[in-house]
């Protein structure tokens, strides 16, 4: 009977934190189909230890955990990237007034992975600087210098990719 309460337990967790835990998995790996594959095998990693967790509260905290280890171990492991798209798309890329997330996204995409989950759990989570390195296990003063040299960054990227011109075509004018 053990095994039942476990079951109702751990759906209910799934069922009410995937949502918020599908957004940071999206943040780590700009992909919606890699997200649900990372939190897909974050829950599952979960699940084999989930007895052993006492502390229910402390459970988002731990699958946040395991996905960022997750995705930095992928990210290891895969050396590739590809993009495959249905379309080409009729602007070139930079062509769109403003910041969009699209290029907030992208600019993510280009840092380090251990410089990305150090911002997404800062900057979207919230987490402050002693959760955030208690979730990735490192050292606080690692953590400041990361998400110091992530912001500053993103600021040249997004700087970057606000002031970069399209070539007209010469009878444009």
């Amino acid at each position: 009977m053990a095994r039942a309460g476990f079951d109702d337990d751990f759906a209910e967790f799934v069922t009410r934190w995937s949502p918020a835990l599908l957004r940071v998995a999206f943040l780590l790996t700009s992909d919606r189909g890699e997200a649900e594959d990372l939190l897909q095998t974050a829950l599952l990693k979960t699940s084999r230890h989930w007895d052993r967790l006492a502390d229910r509260e402390a459970a988002y905290a731990y699958v946040r955990r395991v996905l960022v280890t997750t995705h930095t171990s992928w990210r290891r492991r895969r050396r590739v990237h590809e993009v495959l798209i249905d379309e080409v798309p009729d602007l070139p890329v930079g062509e769109s007034a403003g910041i969009g997330a699209g290029r907030a996204l992208q600019a993510l995409e280009d840092l380090p992975p251990k410089m990305r989950a150090v911002v997404v759990l800062r900057c979207y989570e919230g987490l402050t600087e002693a959760e955030t390195a208690e979730a990735l296990g490192c050292s606080v003063g690692s953590v400041k210098s990361q998400a110091s040299r992530g912001l500053a960054r993103l600021r040249v990227l997004l700087d970057q990719s606000t002031t970069t011109t399209v070539p007209t075509p010469e009878g444009a004018r």
